[in-house]
């Protein structure tokens, strides 16, 4: 508390007010004032005043000081010698997620792009401290959100995510390298990607090994995440009667995913269904937790706290002694 500041300083100024206040309480004190004419004050000689005579003014002071404190309240006094150690990641992370057509299927409740978005938003909840972005792509690639720590935004425009947006196919190796240029230049203690896609590189003019080979280049980590079940999954058709489903075979090229995993120290996870996508993405966050800064830093704390309770306690003081010892003093 030796080191306050004020965030509202402007607030200061209902002090003026107080002069007013005071004004007009001596101007009542002399109104209110009652006059006698006697002939001696011999009979009230050795009489003490009552203890009321000394309080008269008790109520009006306890007033003022409670104002006083709520006006201090509304400038929000604030602490900023408390320094205090803090863990940062330091981990710049960029999720690159496919929204090609065939993330339509649903082998994901209630499909795999609306799987993705939700359990991807979990993960970027779960990592305050960090600066997260997102790529999307399909047939083309895009930055739908740049490197941020405003998750509040970047969940957002997660949320704004659909198929169709943009040009139908797969082009994996776009998707990645766009990811890596927005972590080129990044300072970060480390940096990631965490590729998600359900098919096999068939648009773009950048390979997927190609686009791992530039994140090699800037000691960049990718983990790839192949989205579908084994086998068949349901898919949506739009007929003249309306929806109807047709089982489509599960292809991803698990072998590329491996092979970028492998060349740029990241990892390959397969995710068959919700549970199982949630449980790589808790994997993927304790293993980027193994590097951390730890940086003292200055935090204003708020410290109003206590003018408030005294401020409420002056107010109840007042009202108790006004309907009690001092009621009538005036």
């Amino acid at each position: 508390m030796s080191n306050i500041e004020f965030a509202n300083k402007e607030y200061f100024w209902l002090f003026t007010i107080l002069i007013p206040v005071i004004a007009w309480y001596i101007w009542r004190l002399k109104k209110s004032a009652a006059s006698m004419s006697i002939s001696t004050l011999n009979a009230f000689k050795g009489t003490g005043k009552p203890i009321k005579y000394y309080l008269r003014h008790l109520l009006f002071a306890l007033r003022l000081i409670s104002l006083s404190a709520i006006i201090i309240v509304l400038a929000r006094p604030q602490s900023t010698d408390k320094w205090e150690d803090r863990k940062i990641e330091g981990v710049d992370i960029v999720i690159a997620l496919d929204i090609s057509g065939s993330m339509l299927a649903e082998d994901f409740k209630p499909n795999r792009i609306e799987a993705a978005k939700e359990i991807g938003m979990e993960f970027v909840s779960s990592r305050p401290d960090d600066r997260m972005g997102l790529v999307v792509f399909a047939g083309e690639s895009y930055t739908q959100c740049p490197l941020t720590v405003d998750h509040a935004v970047l969940l957002n425009l997660f949320g704004e995510v659909k198929s169709g947006i943009i040009e139908d196919g797969t082009a994996i190796g776009m998707g990645l390298a766009t990811a890596v240029n927005r972590l080129k230049d990044s300072k970060a203690v480390s940096r990631v990607i965490i590729l998600l896609t359900d098919g096999v590189n068939n648009m773009g003019n950048v390979s997927p090994l190609a686009a791992a080979e530039f994140a090699v280049e800037y000691g960049i980590r990718v983990y790839t995440v192949g989205i579908g079940k084994n086998g068949m999954a349901p898919y949506p058709f739009q007929t003249n009667y309306g929806v109807q489903y047709q089982n489509v075979e599960v292809r991803i090229d698990e072998e590329v995913l491996k092979t970028i995993a492998e060349q740029t120290g990241g990892k390959y996870f397969r995710a068959t269904d919700n549970n199982k996508l949630r449980e790589i993405y808790k994997e993927i966050d304790s293993l980027e937790k193994t590097q951390l800064e730890v940086r003292s830093y200055s935090q204003p704390r708020e410290e109003f706290g206590i003018v408030m309770l005294i401020a409420l306690g002056i107010l109840i003081l007042e009202q108790i002694l006004g309907l009690t010892i001092l009621k009538n003093t005036f």
